[in-house]
């Protein structure tokens, strides 16, 4: 399964999909707090939403899988 990693550590604020969703690219798939800052993690593909690895709340690393795509 193609998975969106986040690129940094930090705290998840909010996830803006969900599972069975169709995203385009581009889509704001979550919101990472990193550093006192938001950074909406973006869809890089076309495809629909198999899981939710993350929740709001949760506290991630470096390449860590998000969101997995069917």
């Amino acid at each position: 399964a193609v998975s969106v990693k986040a690129p940094m550590p930090g705290n998840i604020l909010d996830v803006k999909v969900q599972a069975g969703a169709s995203v385009k690219a581009g889509d704001v798939l979550v919101i990472l707090e990193a550093m006192k800052m938001e950074n909406d993690i973006l869809s890089t593909l076309e495809g629909t939403v198999k899981r939710i690895l993350v929740k709001e709340n949760d506290v991630v690393g470096t390449n860590e899988p998000l969101i997995e795509f069917e």
